[in-house]
């Protein structure tokens, strides 16, 4: 039996690019097969179409046409965030140039754990680790897997710099990443401070950290840059100055909002980001990037002493001596692949004025969609937008008939729109983060959400 085909090394391009036709190809049948941002049929219909073309996970001899199979199956069985009606998450069509970036990175397979496995792509890291750490008025950074990785990250950093005890005091509108890293790392149970407009109270935090026990240092603050359910920012300058004022550290999880700073005309709207300790960016959000993209900027470099860790066959001391870079010290994983070559690619390709009106489209679109929202008579809108997310539901609806509307509209394939709390109602939740989104594709995402509505989906 002959040794199936590698991707790397001389012959690899070779052999990748019939194939790479091929996953082409399956991704357009698959495509045309859906015909629209989500397959319908709902869970069972999806399960089964999976299970007819996976057939046998591991067949006594091999299919060689599995690969146009399954990319087909996948593909026709996704949700396309590229799909102008595919608005449910945080979550982005990837540019093209960062999908085939991320292809090169599959193809050398680095690893990031040692410099003899990753040379080239362990420089890359570094500069571009330093260089997006600049754009929070910070020292260094750490590439992530994403927001929850990040913010478990910045706790263990926290509690390493106050000698092994710290405790969280975040708003209501944290991202649950936040308590469950708490949990995670054995911290005392969380303080949560109230945010009844749907961003952390500066003063109802000042009444906490007066009250709170403890030494100063001993209690990390987390405010939030873009919140998960409305795209809220907390305000930053006044959070930074109650920290300030009590000892406190701040922690910012700019996991949605980061990309901000990318925009000339969004940019101050983070003003008191570089007075945190920690800050979380997550690149595939607002940032168009395959997952994984995450970041963790840190204000003081010296923090990451923390996670220095020796592993003789990875990073011996006279390896070390001798000028090997040291690896172990940038992440709590150990193989990790090179997630920096497609977010410098898109930094270099795109550049700071690309990234920006990339920025600046989405959130234009949010408030498009608001304004039809808001001078159409059949819905209500909660807000407008922050940053790229919209809160509406159609007027006089219950709660029950706005989650079946939307339940209705996934199952069928016809638009996947998330669902948020605010005010005591549901919302349907419209997150935009599609660039190449028209007016009239909003306008038709209200349509159907209204007719499906009067449909009597309730």
């Amino acid at each position: 039996m002959s040794t199936p085909p590698l991707a790397s090394g001389p012959q690899g391009t070779q052999h990748l690019r019939p194939l790479l036709d091929t996953v082409l190809d399956a991704l357009r049948t698959g495509t045309r097969a859906r015909g629209g941002p989500l397959p319908a049929g709902g869970p069972a219909t999806v399960t089964a179409r999976i299970r007819d073309a996976l057939d046998d996970v591991l067949p006594d001899r091999g299919d060689p046409d599995a690969l146009r199979t399954l990319v087909h199956a996948i593909a026709e069985g996704a949700a396309d965030p590229a799909h102008p009606l595919c608005t449910a998450h945080l979550h982005c069509p990837p540019l093209a140039v960062a999908a085939a970036a991320d292809l090169a990175a599959s193809v050398l397979n680095p690893s990031l754990d040692s410099w003899d496995q990753a040379p080239a792509a362990s420089a890359l890291e570094a500069l571009l680790t330093r260089a997006l750490a600049r754009e929070t008025g910070h020292a260094d950074s750490l590439v992530t897997t994403g927001g929850t990785e990040s913010n478990q990250l910045a706790l263990l950093l926290a509690r390493e710099a106050h000698g092994g005890s710290v405790r969280l005091v975040h708003g209501a509108n944290a991202h649950h990443s936040l308590p469950r890293a708490a949990w995670l790392l054995g911290l005392p149970e969380p303080v949560v401070v109230p945010a009844p407009a749907g961003t952390l109270d500066p003063v109802a935090l000042d009444d906490a950290l007066t009250h709170l026990p403890g030494p100063r240092g001993s209690l990390v603050v987390a405010a939030t840059a873009g919140t998960t359910d409305a795209g809220l920012i907390d305000p930053l300058p006044e959070i930074a100055a109650r920290c300030a004022t009590h000892g406190a550290r701040l922690h910012v999880d700019a996991a949605y909002g980061g990309a901000l700073l990318f925009s000339d005309r969004h940019r101050p709207r983070l003003t008191g980001l570089d007075a945190a300790h920690t800050v979380t960016l997550d690149l595939h959000k607002l940032g168009w990037q395959p997952v994984p993209a995450g970041l963790l900027t840190v204000r003081d470099a010296r923090d990451l002493t923390a996670l220095h860790h020796r592993a003789d066959y990875l990073n011996a001391d006279d390896d070390t001596d001798a000028g090997l870079p040291d690896l172990l010290g940038r992440s709590l994983r150990t193989t990790r692949r090179p997630d920096v070559l497609k977010l410098a690619v898109t930094l270099r390709t795109l550049g700071r004025t690309g990234l920006g009106a990339l920025v600046d489209q989405v959130c234009a679109h949010a408030r498009e969609f608001a304004r039809l929202v808001h001078d159409d008579p059949r819905f209500d809108l909660h807000d407008r937008p922050a940053i790229s997310t919209v809160l509406f539901r159609p007027a006089h609806a219950t709660d029950t008939a706005v989650a079946a509307v939307r339940r209705h509209l996934l199952t069928t394939g016809r638009a996947a729109l998330g669902r948020a709390r605010a005010g005591g109602r549901l919302w349907l939740k419209a997150t935009l983060l599609n660039p190449a989104t028209r007016p009239g594709d909003l306008a038709a995402l209200l349509t159907l959400v209204h007719d499906t509505h009067a449909e009597g989906h309730r």
